[in-house]
Formats: structure tokens, sequence, C-alpha cells
């Protein structure tokens, strides 16, 4: 391994490698649960809500307007977030883009935090389904400085552990067991990352956007979490977006 994995997710790895396996897999009970849901996740009833309140803003045609789009290439251009809007000045996600295009629409915007934002950026990413991403990180100087920065903050030591993202996904790393959990390699279509958030997770009984998701790793890291929306976490979701070019879009996920 690198000189830079810390000791202390040596340990961690090595600890959670030495659990018998039959205490790592999951339950025959477990499983059944987890292919119920893959016939009715229980995220579809926020997603629901989310088409709902699109509807409210004036549905496909208005958001398609907002973007400068015809409502055929609606999906396809979704397919292409976190990316730079004009009109909006910065690069952004598709939640930061919806709260834009409510406050366009004359309504007040959901926080980023928010549960109904979580919904909403789901239904609105679920438009994309069966599109492939297509995020372009060369498409401008402002996307190329949103990767470059995601780069780094993906690879920054951070914390009294000095981990990083990178601790945990890079390949000295991944496929080994980390507190019950392969660790994945971010860019395996097989893992679908970037592809299948905003998803719901059956440990913890909601749903995240991807970005909730980096703060939750940060937090089980013990690090300071980056804040929703902020230049360096959109960065972040540009980044590991862009691991996933080409891979179908599948909303809502399910998790573990």
């Amino acid at each position: 391994m690198k000189k830079w994995l810390s000791l202390t997710l040596v340990g961690l790895l090595l600890g959670s490698m030495a659990v018998a396996e039959e205490k790592l897999s999951m339950t025959e009970a477990d499983r059944a649960l987890y292919q119920e849901m893959l016939e009715n996740n229980p995220a579809d009833i926020f997603v629901e809500e989310g088409a709902e309140h699109l509807e409210e803003l004036g549905g496909e045609e208005a958001l398609a307007k907002f973007l400068g789009v015809s409502e055929e290439e609606l999906p396809r251009y979704i397919a292409g977030f976190p990316r730079y809007i004009d009109k909006i000045g910065m690069v952004v996600a598709i939640d930061q883009m919806l709260q834009a295009f409510t406050y366009d629409q004359g309504k007040k915007p959901y926080p980023l935090k928010s549960a109904e934002m979580d919904g909403f950026a789901a239904y609105v990413k679920s438009l994309a389904n069966g599109e492939k991403i297509n995020i372009d990180v060369n498409a401008n100087e402002h996307m190329k400085q949103a990767y470059k920065l995601g780069k780094e903050m993906f690879e920054m030591r951070r914390g009294k552990r000095g981990l990083s993202c990178y601790s945990c996904h890079s390949p000295d790393v991944v496929g080994l067991r980390l507190r019950m959990q392969i660790l994945p390699d971010l860019g395996d279509p097989k893992v679908k990352a970037a592809a299948t958030w905003p998803a719901y997770r059956m440990t913890k009984g909601k749903m995240f956007t991807l970005q909730k998701r980096f703060q939750q790793c940060m937090k089980n890291a013990l690090l300071a979490k980056i804040p929703l929306g902020s230049p360096q976490m959109v960065a972040l979701e540009v980044y590991v977006t862009d691991m996933a070019k080409g891979q179908e879009i599948h909303i809502p996920g399910l998790k573990r």
C-alpha cells in the first residue's frame, strides 16, 4: 500500500477482513427485503412528490425553457449535470439549479438540506433515466476549474486521521471491507455510483443526494463536513460524476 494510507485505516480494514465471511454477508431476511425494495423502492413516494412540485412550477416545459433547451432535449441535458449555467453564473448540481428555477418562477426554493429538495432533485434527474451520464468537464473554463478542485478535494487528506476520499477508493483498497461494506471503485460500471443518486438508503430509512452521501462519509471518517452546495462540494460531485461518465442513469437508486 502507498505510504500515505494511514495506519488507522489499515487497521480498520484488516479488522474488518478478519470477521467471518458469513457475518459480512446479507442474511436471507435482509436479502429478501432488498429484493422487495428493488421492486417497490420506498423512494418512489418522495419522487412522486417531486413530480407534483415540478407541475406546480410549470412542468417540464417551464424547466426546459429556463434551461434554454427544448423538452425533447431536456433528458439528455439533465444527464450532463453538474454543469455551468450561464444565467446562474456558476457550476451547479441539479438541486441548486432547481433552487434558481423555483425562484425564477416566483416561488420560495426548498433548502438544499431538506427532504423536499431530495425528492424534487430525484424526480428531475429521473427524467434522464435511460440516458447515459454525459458530463463534459472540458466544456469551458468553469468546468475545468471545478474538475480540478474536485480532484483536489477527493485526494485531500484531512482531520486527525489524515483520511481522504481516495483513502477508501484507491486501487490499493478497492474490494476490501470496511464497516461491513466492500470499498467500491466509483468508476466501475457495476457500481454506478453517480448514476444512481439520489437514492434511498435502507440503513437510514430515507432519501439522500450524492452530496449528502459525501457528508455521511466525512462524518464517519471524523472529518469536518463540507457544506452542501459549496464550490468544494459541487466540485467533488463533478469529479465523482465524471468517473461514471457513460453509465446509464437509474433514479431513484436503492442502497444499503
